[in-house]
């Protein structure tokens, strides 16, 4: 995945914002915040796990999908993303 490595850096720093917003719930659940707080804050984890999602399947679907190199593999990159979708809905 070359995307993944040519914008290692932008993701990286993505996943250590998530990993702060983790904490900081961990930290409001250790100090019994108000329900509403915490609600808030699994709601801004929920969204910055969304926006990378998107942002490195953006990235296979333009390596993998779009620009592959032959019919088959474009459709099994295709699948398999049918299938990660999939999971990723439930």
């Amino acid at each position: 995945m070359a995307h993944v490595r040519r914008d290692k850096k932008k993701l990286l720093t993505r996943i250590r914002r998530i990993a702060g917003q983790v904490a900081a719930l961990e930290r409001a659940m250790e100090t019994e915040a108000d329900c509403s707080d915490v609600l808030i804050q699994i709601a801004a984890t929920k969204g910055a796990m969304h926006a990378l999602m998107m942002e490195v399947l953006a990235g296979h679907l333009s390596e993998h999908v779009v620009a592959g190199k032959t019919e088959r593999g474009r459709a099994e990159e295709a699948r398999t993303i049918m299938e990660l979708l999939a999971k990723y809905a439930r």
